[in-house]
């Protein structure tokens, strides 16, 4: 997969929603229908953001069990995270899956984390685990959360760069990612500018049927006709 991605192509993705971009993967990779995207609800405490378009960095956390955060190993390795997180490609989506039996018992992201983050070209998230501080996130810092939760309890990355899986999407460090209130979906960079063709006639097809069902004269004859093409 490419790892990088034209302006235009990169305009392009953050013009459409997520639905129409898991749409316009069935269309130019067919095999694709069933997977690479979210399958259960996430939460979205800013719906009204646009769509987050960037390059998966992935990361395992655990919160629920005490750990030794004060090690100077796991200090170290804190520091060389952000390195991975700010690397190129950019811009980057945290996709974090976490580990815990109980899903969410500690957020990773709060105020300070997002704000990390975003200073290191991170726009937002994506994790099945758990967000706090939803009014100190910075403006533009998009979250999309397993659950809402109070404390971070004993929240420790375990591990970095290797494959997640949130709510059904399984992710690769610097898959292409495409988020937005509906949920995520792992892009083929190398499919984009096919997405681009194929959004025409898509769009062609449902205004078709839109204009039919809408019509003040619309008969089922008339619908069928407009469904069939």
């Amino acid at each position: 997969m490419s790892a990088t991605l034209s302006k235009d192509e990169l305009d392009f993705l953050r013009s459409i929603d997520t639905p129409t971009v898991c749409n316009l993967i069935e269309i130019v990779t067919p095999q694709r229908r069933g997977a690479g995207y979210t399958v259960r609800h996430l939460h979205c405490p800013f719906p009204d953001l646009p769509p987050m378009v960037g390059f998966a960095r992935t990361v395992t956390i655990r919160a629920k069990d005490a750990f030794g955060m004060g090690d100077a190993s796991y200090i170290q390795r804190r520091l060389d995270y952000l390195d991975y997180v700010a690397a190129e490609p950019r811009p980057s989506i945290m996709v974090i899956e976490d580990l815990d039996d109980e899903v969410g018992y500690g957020a990773f992201w709060g105020e300070v984390q997002s704000n990390v983050h975003q200073a290191l070209g991170c726009l937002g998230t994506v994790t099945n685990g758990s967000v706090r501080d939803i009014p100190m996130i910075p403006p533009g810092f998009q979250m999309l959360a397993g659950s809402i939760g109070p404390s971070h309890a004993y929240v420790h990355m375990v591990d970095y760069g290797g494959e997640v899986n949130v709510h059904g999407m399984a992710v690769k460090s610097n898959d292409l990612i495409h988020a937005d209130r509906h949920g995520a979906a792992v892009v083929p960079a190398d499919k984009v500018s096919a997405m681009k063709t194929a959004l025409v006639g898509l769009n062609e097809r449902e205004a078709k049927i839109i204009k039919a069902a809408r019509a003040p004269d619309m008969t089922l004859d008339k619908l069928k006709a407009a469904i069939k093409g």
